[in-house]
């Protein structure tokens, strides 16, 4: 393989690399109506409030794990949404439409 191969090669690995980030944190998702949400510092009610979003936020869900359960409008639900940095949401506040994983799991 000529070096110029390689090297298209690697930019395109590099764009699908970056393609695929963008695709999985520029999808937001609604907040229940109404819901001022809590954001913690990990996937439990125990965690250190960092933060309460606002009525109408929307948020990304870069990963999600499981923690504590917890009940809102969306069920009752162990899976806990990654929103940012070491900023955690319950899922069973966030719209998904769905009752299970909707992106990869946090490492």
């Amino acid at each position: 393989m000529a070096v110029d191969e390689i090297q298209n090669a690697a930019d395109g690995a590099e764009a699908h690399a970056a393609g695929t980030a963008e695709s999985l944190g520029s999808k937001r998702y609604p907040v229940a109506p109404g819901v001022r949400l809590n954001v913690r510092s990990g996937p439990g009610t125990n965690y250190q409030l960092i933060r309460v979003l606002p009525i109408g936020a929307s948020v990304p869900i870069n990963c999600q794990k499981p923690g504590e359960s917890v009940t809102g409008p969306y069920g009752t639900t162990n899976i806990w949404d990654c929103i940012g940095n070491g900023q955690f949401v319950s899922d069973a506040f966030v719209q998904t439409g769905s009752d299970g994983y909707v992106t990869i799991r946090c490492s």
